[in-house]
């Protein structure tokens, strides 16, 4: 997508301070405002200064677009520029809503929906307030926050507890943007899998009014591991074979994620082939599968023995060609 520098459109540096960014959102305001500019794109160009104040305007947005332009600048991007996010490059940050739709521009930019997506919660909260006129603040509830936690495959076996880092902005003594940071304890049930949204209720952004805070929703990823992989509740394992336990078969011990299992081997197997282990995958009210994928690990010829032994495996097969399609 495009990617947007809000501050060369208001005309600042990205160190000004927020009453400097209001006197350049006004002074750009009087110049585009559709009511009294006589330059042809005048209705655009104040969307997108609207926009621009929409996002350094508010602590916590300024705070995760920063963040987002550093991942652009080391991507090489610039403004107008194709740009892609990195994944959940905005897990942890607590965005605020604070209902300011862009005055007369109706809409913000697909950069602003992609990053933010608030432009619709925005404009209907705005409507809200309008209704009530003078009168005291409308009830309304805090907005819900998201962010994505990244677990080991075991914790879903056995449950966790985890801490993590949520970040937030708000504005200094001096109208600078000051990061903040606060740690939540976070239970991991059991039987999670990877995708799967934890819901930490009352974690979201706060309330208006009295009205309650929002949800924090974590999204559930599991770490690379050599061992396992998950697709949905199913786990997958390699189980390397001797070639004479492939061949003959061989009742083994295995590791798995719920601890040393026994297991049959059945004879003359195949790399590839897969074994399945009825509920051993992630738990759940239906249960996952563990599936053993076998591959054969083949004896190194390091030895004057060894090669010897391989040669004499080659005498006993004098018909044998892997190369051929063999049959199953």
């Amino acid at each position: 997508m495009e990617f947007k520098d809000y501050y060369r459109t208001l005309g600042v540096d990205k160190n000004a301070t927020a009453d400097e960014v209001k006197k350049a959102f006004r002074k750009q305001a009087r110049k585009f405002h559709p009511d009294v500019s006589k330059e042809p794109d005048a209705a655009q160009r104040m969307a997108e200064v609207n926009e621009a104040h929409a996002v350094l305007s508010d602590p916590e947005r300024r705070a995760a677009y920063d963040a987002l332009g550093a991942q652009a600048a080391a991507q090489g991007a610039r403004a107008g520029g194709d740009f892609r996010p990195p994944p959940h490059w905005d897990a942890g940050f607590e965005f605020t809503d604070d209902g300011g739709a862009p005055d007369g521009a109706g809409h913000y930019s697909d950069f602003f929906e992609q990053l933010f997506g608030r432009a619709a919660h925005a404009r209907h909260a705005q409507a809200a307030r309008g209704t009530h006129g003078g009168g005291p603040p409308p009830q309304r509830r805090g907005t819900d926050h998201h962010a994505s936690i990244e677990l080991d495959l075991q914790d879903a076996y056995h449950g966790a507890q985890r801490t993590i880092e949520l970040r937030s902005a708000h504005l200094g003594a001096d109208g600078h943007v000051v990061p903040e940071q606060r740690s939540l304890q976070v239970k991991i049930p059991k039987g999670v899998h990877e995708g799967q949204l934890i819901r930490l209720a009352g974690q979201g952004g706060p309330g208006l009014g009295g009205a309650p805070a929002g949800d924090l929703f974590l999204e559930v990823h599991f770490r690379s591991d050599p061992r396992w992989r998950a697709e949905g509740r199913d786990v997958y394992q390699r189980l390397a074979l001797a070639p004479w336990e492939a061949a003959l078969g061989a009742s083994i011990e295995v590791p798995t994620p719920t601890g040393t299992v026994e297991v049959t081997v059945p004879a003359r197997s195949r790399a590839g082939r897969k074994l399945r282990l009825r509920g051993r995958g992630i738990p759940g009210a239906t249960p996952g599968d563990l599936y053993l994928e076998l591959d054969i690990a083949l004896p190194p010829a390091d030895t004057d023995d060894a090669r010897a032994a391989w040669a004499a495996l080659g005498k006993a097969f004098p018909h044998f060609n892997p190369r051929q399609t063999a049959r199953v």
